[in-house]
């Protein structure tokens, strides 16, 4: 019968599939041990690729993963917590403080070494963000305390030193030279593994949009970045960094696997904010055009004699600001800055953030429909000012800019920073990062519209404040 060596072959197919599973299984679950010298079974030969195709060696990442991977470390955080039953009002906590607990929540992420003199560390500030003790973990297994040395939430990068002596570092190469089809290696501790190594190429650059990630420019590529690659090293072909891994897109989550959409800082935008870091004693201080605007919709193009509806339309100009020392007048509209494409409002608000005071800024624009060029210089943007300082009814609180990663999930206004306690402002129910999104007062998006809408100060104040999940409620100040 014809059949029966295709059975045979098919049974001895699947005999030796259950054997080999059986063997990857066990070498998983089971550590390694050493063979004895005498009576052991022989190992069995190992499938290997050739050296050489021809007289032509093959390619391989492992030189230049030699100089990278001692530069890229695992970076270790403790945060301690309290714990209560009756979550976080504040009520309960203080009568029934027994029952409150105290426990120490630890996270895993990655970082790289860029100056080894110094030995200064950078890695995201989503990584240390609220730690109360950070260690880093060199590629040889030192182990080290790190020195927090400060960060920028709305780029998500944050800078450490450690003492170690014989440190590697990366150089730092051109990101703004990165094409798309670049090869790339992603280099980190994903899910506190170890160290891990990913290639892939650039998918994309200069990418933004993203909900929640703050100032964006980023480097897309389909280098797999898991959870724990956070802070760890893009590196091109010549081992140089080009970028900080930052974050993944996955709508289902890590469990659905990687979906090759990984997103990197560009090294020239990390670059800056380190030297900010360092000079200004750990704070970035960012410039601004001192204007608000709004998108340019289908229905307002027409009427601004525009063949498209792209751009920031500008709805205020603030006095004594860039914008105005420009000549940027209402009605203006925005269409690029330094010949980065301008598609709307956040697209402009985006381009301001990544620029430092000083930087010299030349505007495309468009009034009445016809081109215009302004050139301005930006100025420094306020980070914060005492409430007393616009209206008496709002002494004891401070007021900052409401953080960029919120803005990019769609929300504007203030961000309450602190406020005193016993103070005029919270005996008016004014709260700890409370925000403001509407007040009494006028129309305002930023701290330096707030401030603005106090010109001529309301008979009757009255905040519109979101508090916690979406919670939003009119206070009064009296």
């Amino acid at each position: 019968m014809r059949p029966l060596p295709t059975l045979l072959t098919l049974s001895l197919a699947a005999a030796f599939g259950g054997f080999a599973a059986t063997a990857i299984r066990d070498g998983l679950e089971a550590p390694a041990q050493a063979a004895p010298g005498s009576g052991a079974m022989a190992a069995l030969p190992a499938a290997s690729l050739p050296a050489a195709v021809g007289t032509t060696p093959l390619p391989s990442l492992a030189p230049m993963l030699a100089r990278v991977t001692p530069a890229v470390v695992s970076v270790h955080t403790k945060q301690r917590v309290s714990v209560s039953p009756f979550g976080n009002d504040p009520m309960f906590r203080r009568m029934f403080p027994e029952l409150t607990q105290e426990r120490i929540n630890e996270s895993l992420g990655s970082g790289v070494i860029i100056d080894a003199q110094h030995g200064y560390v950078i890695t995201n500030h989503h990584v240390i963000e609220g730690a109360d003790a950070v260690s880093i973990t060199l590629a040889d297994g030192r182990t080290l305390q790190a020195e927090f040395l400060g960060s920028d939430a709305d780029t998500d990068i944050a800078l450490m030193k450690i003492p170690a002596q014989n440190l590697s570092a990366l150089p730092l190469g051109d990101s703004d030279a990165l094409r798309v089809g670049d090869f790339v290696v992603a280099v980190g501790n994903p899910f506190g593994i170890g160290q891990t190594v990913t290639s892939g190429i650039v998918s994309a650059v200069g990418r933004t949009g993203l909900r929640g990630l703050g100032f964006q420019n980023f480097i897309q590529t389909d280098a797999s970045i898991n959870p724990g690659n956070s802070g760890g090293a893009l590196v091109n072909l010549n081992g140089e960094l080009v970028g900080i891994n930052t974050a993944s897109f996955n709508p289902r989550g890590s469990m659905a696997g990687n979906i090759g959409l990984g997103f990197a800082i560009p090294t020239r935008l990390a670059r800056n904010i380190v030297n900010q870091l360092v000079a200004n004693n750990g704070v970035v201080i960012r410039g601004t055009l001192g204007l608000e605007s709004q998108d340019v919709t289908a229905q307002l193009a027409p009427a601004l004699k525009l063949d498209e509806p792209r751009g920031a339309l500008v709805t205020q100009v603030f006095a004594g600001s860039a914008a105005a020392g420009a000549g940027l007048r209402v009605g203006d509209v925005v269409v690029s800055a330094n010949g980065e494409r301008i598609d709307g409002r956040d697209a402009l608000r985006n381009f301001e953030g990544l620029q430092p005071v000083g930087s010299r800024i030349s505007l495309d624009v468009r009034r009445d429909g016809k081109p215009l060029q302004l050139a301005t210089t930006l100025r420094e943007q306020p980070r914060s000012f005492a409430g007393a300082q616009i209206d008496a009814r709002l002494d004891g609180a401070v007021f900052a800019e409401l953080p960029e990663r919120l803005r990019q999930s769609g929300y504007s206004g203030v961000l309450v920073e602190s406020v005193a306690r016993g103070s005029r402002a919270a005996r008016n129910g004014l709260q700890k990062d409370d925000v403001v999104v509407a007040a009494s007062s006028g129309n305002f998006e930023d701290l330096p519209g707030f401030r603005a809408s106090f010109t001529q100060a309301p008979a009757q104040l009255v905040l519109r404040v979101m508090r916690g999940a979406n919670r939003q409620g009119d206070l009064m100040m009296q």
